[in-house]
């Protein structure tokens, strides 16, 4: 049996030989320790031991020992380098977290791309222009040298070299919010670009801090020539217009790659404040305009665009026009550009949302001449009717136009004014054409032939073909007589109840005689009448019911519809759809147009035919001017119930159309009598104006 004998207690320190005291000083008796592996958390905890010691001596210790007095509650500059360089930490850790969760917006700002629309006369001269806003975006190499470097020089001269964005700026502009209330200064070229496509003009600090990490990254993302391309197209210079094209125009009538280094500075004077320094404005502004202007050329020389020599001679402040050339469309212009538009889109197949954004260039067939005479003598003959008839006046109304044997819409007249009639009497298809629609019938019979069985072929017209032009004589069908609805014969009537006896086709038409054609539109085909004029070029839309009445004029084609028919005979039997635009460009670039293609309406022979019986109306009705003039043909039109006057003939392979109507636009559409609005047959106003658009007065 063993004994366990317990170890003896252990044996109390001396106090006077160490203890924990000791130990800690290292003064007390030496202890043998096992000695064990370190691990990894105190292989850690040892080599953060010196920051934690640095960390400890900066824990600011209030009131600090060993100081008196205010001083003891003053942090150590250790305490204020920690806090500084915390600061700093965690400043550019903000800075890297929203640069890094902003990004660039995918769409641009509509307004700021929107652009207006420009139309030019066929000459190539500006018409007018349309849209909210006046812009026309210009490629960076249509831009000289000298005017991108008046705005650099003027905005931003460290553009090429700077990151997008200015410190020194933006601390100045958050400033001036900050303490004065004010959001001025600072801004790059690229801020302000950012600022006109993607942002809006609000004036605060949030906006300002996103411009500037959107101009960071567009500053990386974008060639710096293609920043300055979309500042110089987005800026506003004043006078309603954006980008440096239409500033161009608007101030000195002339494209952007026609200025010079001195008219270059004055615009970029105008990107600090067009109100300021629009020159025209005020005395304040001219002097304010000749003193940035001066500035921006001496800043030209100092970074090395412009030399010595030439700013020597820009001494001559460049005083721009005293108004905005293309700020109004005009009155009759309206009408222009109405029509042109609606042909734009439909042959340029582009949306309205398309043609709205704007930056189209149409150019127009419109004849700035002929387009003149027109009006002139319109206006002049409106003017008249006032005086002589203002009754009748009030409700007048005066369609025209002009087209070329090609199409070419060369000059119509709209209205007085389009601001406050926006109703085209030259489009308007209200009216009946009355023994102007005579030739379509004719050509129809020289086409087609007649059928005077309900069987066998057709036989042949010809010119000469005779027919019975008395007056009431009843329209016959191969059974018999025509009966309308109502039980009676249905009889063709002369003007003045007339009389002619037997009569050949050319004859009777040169004399405007009703009762053959109206045999004749029977004997050929109301159907094939139809179809001829529509061929010819009248809208089908437009032509009367089906009945014998339909070769008496009851088709309503527009004045340009009509003369579009007439061209058809000039052109020799080819018809063209009348159109407006030859040619539409985007910011230069062409849009590819559906251009109308000349199309067989009748055989050469029978173009040929009609044309010579229209000649010959022509000299029977005015003879002294045919005498001066070859190659005219004409021919009046009226109607039973005198409701519309026509007169519709080509000179020089141009086709015009006028017509006189009277309508109550406040009450219908329906035709009014004219009440001697149109003259008489000895002076009628529709030969009278026509006569003029055709050169012929």
């Amino acid at each position: 049996m063993q004994l366990r004998v317990p170890p003896p207690p252990p044996q109390p320190e001396p106090s006077g030989t160490g203890g924990r005291a000791a130990r800690r000083h290292g003064t007390g008796p030496s202890r043998a320790r096992p000695t064990a592996r370190a691990t990894p958390a105190t292989a850690l905890g040892s080599r953060l031991a010196p920051l934690a010691r640095y960390a400890r001596r900066l824990r600011p210790r209030y009131p600090r020992p060993g100081r008196t007095g205010w001083r003891r509650w003053i942090p150590s500059w250790r305490q204020w380098l920690g806090s500084v360089l915390s600061g700093c930490g965690l400043v550019t850790l903000f800075l890297v977290v929203a640069y890094a969760a902003t990004d660039i917006p995918d769409n641009l700002n509509s307004y700021a791309t929107q652009q207006d629309n420009v139309y030019f006369w066929s000459d190539g001269t500006p018409m007018a222009r349309t849209g909210w806003v006046q812009r026309q975006a210009m490629p960076l190499k249509d831009i000289p040298q000298d005017v991108r470097w008046a705005v650099i020089a003027a905005e931003n001269e460290t553009f090429y070299t700077d990151p997008g964005i200015s410190l020194k700026g933006i601390t100045r502009a958050v400033w001036r919010t900050v303490g004065q209330g004010d959001t001025e200064g600072g801004s790059t070229i690229t801020q302000q670009y950012v600022k006109n496509v993607y942002l809006n003009q609000n004036q605060t600090i949030s906006r300002k801090f996103t411009e500037a990490m959107i101009a960071l990254k567009l500053d990386n993302k974008m060639s710096k020539d293609q920043i300055l391309e979309g500042y110089l197209n987005t800026s506003w210079f004043g006078r309603g217009t954006y980008g440096i094209q239409r500033a161009a125009q608007a101030y000195y009538g002339k494209d952007v790659s026609k200025l010079n280094a001195s008219e270059a500075a004055m615009l970029a004077s105008l990107l600090k404040g067009a109100g300021l320094y629009d020159p025209t404005l005020s005395k304040a502004n001219h002097r304010r305009a000749v003193q940035r202007w001066s500035w921006i050329l001496d800043r030209m020389v100092k970074i090395g665009k412009l030399s010595p020599a030439e700013r020597a001679t820009y001494k001559t402040f460049p005083e721009p026009l005293k108004s905005n050339p293309l700020y109004d469309t005009g009155e009759q212009s309206d009408y222009l550009v109405e029509l042109a538009s609606q042909y734009a889109k439909k042959a340029g197949h582009l949306t309205d949302k398309q043609f709205d954004l704007g930056g189209y260039q149409i150019y127009t067939t419109f004849d700035r001449k002929r387009e003149k005479a027109l009006t002139d003598a319109v206006t002049k003959v409106r003017k008249q009717a006032k005086k002589q008839n203002p009754a009748a006046a009030k409700s007048g109304h005066y369609g025209a136009a002009s087209v070329a044997a090609n199409g070419r819409i060369l000059a119509v007249y709209g209205g007085p004014d389009h601001r406050r009639q926006g109703y085209n009497e030259s489009n308007a298809t209200t009216v009946p054409a009355g023994s102007a629609f005579l030739p379509f019938v004719y050509a129809a019979g020289l086409q087609h032939g007649v059928h005077k069985t309900r069987v066998g072929p057709a036989t042949p017209v010809t010119p000469y073909s005779v027919y019975d032009g008395d007056d009431a004589v009843p329209v016959s069908t191969p059974e018999g007589p025509y009966w309308d609805r109502s039980g009676r014969k249905v009889a063709a009537r002369n003007d003045g109840g007339k009389s002619y006896g037997r009569i050949t086709l050319r004859h009777a038409l040169a004399q405007s005689v009703n009762t053959p054609f109206m045999q004749l539109g029977m004997d050929t085909g109301l159907d094939k009448v139809r179809q001829t004029a529509v061929a010819s070029g009248l809208l089908r839309s437009s032509i009367g019911r089906q009945v014998p009445e339909l070769s008496m004029g009851t088709s309503t084609p527009s004045a340009i519809r009509m003369a579009s028919g007439y061209s058809t005979f000039a052109a020799g039997g080819k018809h063209t759809d009348p159109y407006s635009v030859s040619r539409i460009t985007r910011n230069g670039t062409p849009v590819a147009l559906a251009t109308p293609r000349p199309k067989r309406a009748v055989r050469a022979g029978v173009a040929a035919d009609v044309t010579e019986a229209l000649t010959d109306s022509f000299r029977a009705a005015h003879p002294s001017v045919a005498g001066t003039k070859a190659g005219v043909s004409g021919k009046a039109g009226s109607n039973e119930k005198d409701t519309a006057a026509w007169y519709a003939g080509t000179a020089d392979s141009v086709s015009t159309a006028v017509v006189v109507y009277r309508i109550d636009l406040a009450k219908s559409l329906e035709p009014l009598p004219l009440h001697g609005l149109a003259g008489t047959s000895t002076d009628s106003v529709p030969y009278n104006l026509w006569s003029v658009a055709m050169g012929l007065d």
